[in-house]
This record gives structure tokens, C-alpha cells and sequence, in this order.
């Protein structure tokens, strides 16, 4: 993705350079004699190449700048939130110098900008709410793209953050009882997040949340062995995912053990372990996988409900 990114700001840098030159050309070749006889039309025509040369190089730096971007090592939240002010800085750049060729100077332009305003912030005061919830949202990093979220009941994996709404791939939801995307994507104004708590599951500096996994037993089960063997199993699937994570960062995220009595008159041994959000279905599987095999190949240590006691 980085990659293809890096590629398509190359060919538009070239495309928005060619036209530059292009209309460089024909701001020169205006200023011929041969065109003395259109001297009335040579004004405009001048202004109006001259703003489309602006424009095109306004464009073209910042291809450039989203190009330098993506060579650095940004976090993809960071990155697409980067590149997205680049491109608004370069919209509002090129509304000003098409306001200027619409009229004489800047101070009219800036008077008239004003009183457009105005008159929009009257009339689309739900979007520009939304697009004043977007600058809230690049400073405050409240969620980035990449990042499992959920607000006013929605739950999801962040995939855009435009300047009026927010687009998420929903895990859960109605047909699912696991964490799994659902294939469904949601969509919601901006400013929605001033009105409403927003629970970010990601995020750099706690990459984990906590999650537990039950199992039932009997009363005379080995509550040591249990406890070793779900402790064993949880962190050689800790360590063989997350190699990289030093001694000390391993040692805040500890998995733990601890047991108690359930509705149904039997003990339960719960395992409480980090774990990714987006990975919340698969690391319980393992565990699961990894686990159950040791304990029932100790039917001397271990014993779970069987037939109507379950």
C-alpha cells in the first residue's frame, strides 16, 4: 500500500510538472507581437494562465511533500492523517488564487471569502460541525486509521477518516458472537465524537487489551496443575507471536490465573491474558488448542463436567 502510494504521487508529480512547464509556454508565447491584435484578450488570458501555473505547482509540492511522507516511518494513523492536511492546505491554496483571478486583488478576495462564509456557516452548520470534528480529531489522535473503536454502540476497524465522516469495518455486530469483521462498513459524521464517548481499543503506546478465557472443572481437580499448564500454554503463545518485545515489556503483560464458582454449582479456571485487538478470536482458539489436550491427558489431575451435569 505504502509502496503503490509512493508510485502514484511519482506519475502525478511528473503529470502536474509537464503542465506547469506547458502552461509556462503559453504564458510566454502571450507576450508576442504577433498577438498585438488581441490585445484586448491577452489581460485575462495572462491571468488566467498565470493561476493555473500556480495551481498546478501548488499541486505538484504537495505530491512532493506526500511523497516525502510516505518514505518516512510514520504509523499508518499518522501517515494518512499527514496526508490528508497536506491535501487540505492545498485545496484551501488553490481556492485562494481562483478567488484572486476572480477578482482584482486579495483584500476583495479575502472580503468576499468572509461573507461566503458566513452565509455557509448558517447553512451547513451540521458539516462544518463534522469538518471542525476532523481538526479535533488530527490533533487529539482520539483514533487513528487501523485502529478497533467503538462509539454510540458501533464497533469497528477504522479504514477512513475524511473531513466530514468516519468509515469503520465492523467486527460483531448482529450475526456474529465473536470479534470477526462482519464484512459490513459503517459510516458516521464527524461530529458525532463531540457528542458521544469513544472507546479505542489500539493504540501505540498499549498495543494490548485484556481478555479472559473460561474452562470448567470439577471441584477435585489439581487447581496447581491447571494453573501451570494455562499459564505455560498463554506465554509460549505470547513469546512465539511477539519475539521482538524485550524482557521487561513481556513482564507488564503477565498472564494470570484465577478461579471461581459458576451459576452452575461448577469451579471455573479462568485465564486472563493480553492480547491484540484484532486478534482477540484467534489467540483464544490457540490457547484453547494448545491447552485442553494437556489437561485431558491428565484425567488424574483433571475433570471436567460430562452429560446433564455440564
Amino acid at each position: 500500500m505504502k509502496y503503490r502510494n509512493r508510485e502514484k504521487n511519482k506519475k502525478w508529480i511528473v503529470i502536474y510538472a509537464i503542465i506547469a512547464v506547458v502552461l509556462f509556454v503559453v504564458y510566454y508565447l502571450l507576450n508576442l507581437e504577433v498577438l498585438d491584435a488581441y490585445d484586448k484578450y491577452i489581460p485575462f488570458l495572462k491571468k488566467f494562465t498565470l493561476s493555473l501555473i500556480l495551481i498546478s505547482i501548488i499541486f505538484m509540492i504537495s505530491k512532493i511533500v506526500g511523497r516525502i511522507v510516505n518514505n518516512q516511518n510514520h504509523l499508518e494513523g499518522d501517515r494518512y492523517n499527514l496526508l490528508r492536511i497536506i491535501r487540505f492546505i492545498s485545496i484551501v491554496l488553490s481556492l485562494i488564487v481562483v478567488t484572486s483571478f476572480l477578482f482584482q486583488n486579495l483584500l476583495a478576495a479575502a472580503a468576499t471569502l468572509g461573507l461566503f462564509s458566513l452565509i455557509l456557516g448558517f447553512a451547513l452548520q451540521a458539516p462544518i460541525t463534522s469538518f471542525i470534528a476532523w481538526v479535533y480529531l488530527i490533533f487529539r489522535r482520539s483514533y487513528l486509521v487501523g485502529d478497533r473503536i467503538q462509539i454510540k454502540g458501533f464497533r469497528g476497524d477504522v479504514l477512513e477518516i475524511s473531513y466530514l465522516d468516519t468509515s469503520i469495518l465492523e467486527c460483531s455486530g448482529d450475526y456474529l458472537g465473536n470479534d470477526r469483521k462482519s464484512g459490513r462498513t459503517i459510516r458516521f459524521p464527524n461530529s458525532l465524537i463531540l457528542k458521544e464517548e469513544i472507546t479505542n481499543y489500539s493504540g501505540p503506546d498499549v498495543p494490548f487489551i485484556w481478555n479472559e478465557t473460561p474452562l470448567q472443572i470439577a471441584f477435585t481437580s489439581d487447581l496447581q496443575f491447571v494453573e501451570d499448564c494455562l499459564l505455560t500454554v498463554c506465554l509460549d503463545d505470547f513469546k512465539e507471536r511477539y519475539p521482538q518485545l524485550d524482557a521487561q515489556k513481556k513482564n507488564e503483560w503477565e498472564p494470570a490465573v484465577y478461579f471461581r464458582i459458576n451459576s452452575y454449582a461448577w469451579m471455573e479456571a479462568v485465564i486472563s491474558y493480553p492480547v491484540e485487538p484484532l486478534d482477540t478470536t484467534g489467540r483464544r482458539n490457540r490457547i484453547l488448542k494448545n491447552a485442553l489436550p494437556k489437561l485431558n491427558g491428565a484425567p488424574d489431575k483433571v475433570q471436567f463436567p460430562e452429560g446433564s451435569f455440564r
